[in-house]
């Protein structure tokens, strides 16, 4: 067997063979790069999306190692959308005062989550940041573009951020130690997603599982495209807040309560 199976696995590729995989995965290239866009400000090209999903494609051709049994285009997929996030935070489109009313919003859920003991409504959320319920609804619309579609939180190990979906088989940290710490991220973020509204749970289903758009997520609950933003984003609120409850150190007979209750 060969030292290095990436290497091995480009060098038996033609160049025809692989004009034709890329030709082949371009369609999701311009897919994933529209669903990105549609949550962006219009003075984000589309273009510059999808050719910053085209180099990723690239990159993933070149460093797909056929030995970890997955299918490229399952691979490919993970590169492209990260190739394109990667290049919006280069650009730094977000403005920072958008930034800063969306921490404004989390530390204001994560206090009222506290004080209620359970999650706030919108209308509560928006009665504790002194804004109309149709303010904090437009906010939250805004807000749905610097999301991006990931869940980072700070990690307990080293304080760093970490997305907790971004994990895609064959990644270098696979040791045992590893494995279980994903999988303990992926069982918390199945608690957190169930702790949230039943209409929160079906957009981000049908958002990320059946990979429809937001317009026809909308179209499927019979709402309109910019609530099924506004619901999106306040999800989105709602996980981060849980996760960083439930990955935050604790005494341990406090632990062992929550891990019972559950």
């Amino acid at each position: 067997m060969s030292k290095h199976p990436v290497q091995a696995y480009s060098a038996l590729q033609t160049d025809a063979e692989r004009e034709r995989v890329l030709m082949e995965q371009l369609p999701q290239v311009r897919y994933i790069a529209r669903r990105i866009h549609e949550r962006l400000p219009r003075h984000v090209p589309l273009e510059d999306l999808i050719h910053a999903g085209v180099v990723g494609l690239i990159d993933a051709l070149s460093k797909f190692d056929q030995s970890k049994h997955v299918q490229f285009s399952s691979y490919a997929k993970f590169r492209i959308r990260g190739a394109i996030l990667d290049s919006l935070r280069e650009l730094d489109w977000s403005p920072r005062e958008l930034r800063r009313k969306g921490r404004m919003v989390e530390q204001a859920h994560s206090q009222l989550s506290g004080k209620l003991g359970r999650a706030p409504n919108e209308s509560e959320l928006a009665q504790d940041l002194g804004l109309e319920l149709r303010e904090l609804q437009s906010l939250l619309a805004e807000l749905d573009g610097l999301e991006l579609g990931s869940l980072r939180v700070e990690s307990p190990r080293d304080g760093k951020e970490e997305d907790l979906t971004d994990h895609v088989a064959g990644a270098p940290e696979e040791t045992p130690f590893f494995f279980c710490l994903r999988s303990e991220m992926k069982h918390l973020l199945a608690q957190a997603i169930g702790e949230l509204a039943e209409k929160e749970q079906r957009v981000l289903a049908l958002y990320y599982y059946e990979e429809l758009t937001m317009k026809e997520v909308g179209e499927v609950l019979g709402i309109g495209e910019s609530r099924v933003s506004q619901i999106h984003s306040l999800a989105m609120v709602r996980l981060r807040a849980r996760l960083n409850a439930l990955l935050a150190p604790a005494e341990p007979g406090k632990r062992a309560k929550a891990a019972g209750t559950h």
